[in-house]
């Protein structure tokens, strides 16, 4: 996920003219021999010139990965990326997918994040990732802790208040600096 937000920083904040991908989703992201991950598909994709923000008659993006303000009103930005990527880091550790039959109406994969956060978070998390039997599973859930709360930051309803990629990857980097010293 460190890849993906290195790429989607380049893309927003790296480029000329910032560039959103608006389809972010499991899919777009590769993995070469290297297992180094890359986005790609980017079919959809829009260069921004001088204003920040466009709107977009029809709506293109994937069901789930879509920010509340693409998906409901055409508006995109570097900050409907930030919001995929949010949901990104939910559906990797937690192992459901937004799409899941759990999520209905107002029930969405963020609110159950955000009603187990922060207490629950090892409840939701991946089976397979949390391992009681290790000794360090305070470390773990203290990374899951850190990695949900950025992602609910990421997912924010409104898009000034979610954070821009260049704080993402910076969070990231620290989140996982901190469990590797732990």
């Amino acid at each position: 996920m460190i890849e993906v937000a290195f790429a989607l920083e380049y893309l927003h904040h790296g480029c000329p003219s910032p560039i959103v991908h608006c389809d972010l989703k499991p899919s777009n992201i590769l993995l070469d021999e290297d297992m180094v991950a890359h986005i790609g598909d980017f079919g959809i994709a829009k260069l921004f010139t001088e204003e920040q923000r466009i709107l977009i008659t029809n709506t293109l993006g994937t069901i789930g990965y879509m920010a509340p303000e693409y998906g409901s009103s055409g508006v995109v930005s570097t900050m409907a990326d930030v919001y995929s990527y949010g949901i990104l880091l939910m559906e990797i550790f937690t192992k459901k997918k937004p799409t899941d039959e759990m999520f209905v109406g107002e029930f969405t994969m963020r609110r159950w994040v955000f009603e187990s956060f922060p207490n629950a978070m090892m409840q939701i998390m991946d089976v397979d990732l949390v391992n009681a039997v290790e000794d360090n599973i305070q470390a773990k859930e203290s990374f899951f802790r850190s990695l949900m709360g950025l992602a609910l930051e990421c997912t924010s309803d409104l898009p000034n208040e979610r954070l821009n990629m260049k704080d993402v990857l910076r969070r990231l980097q620290n989140i996982k600096t901190g469990f590797c010293q732990a």
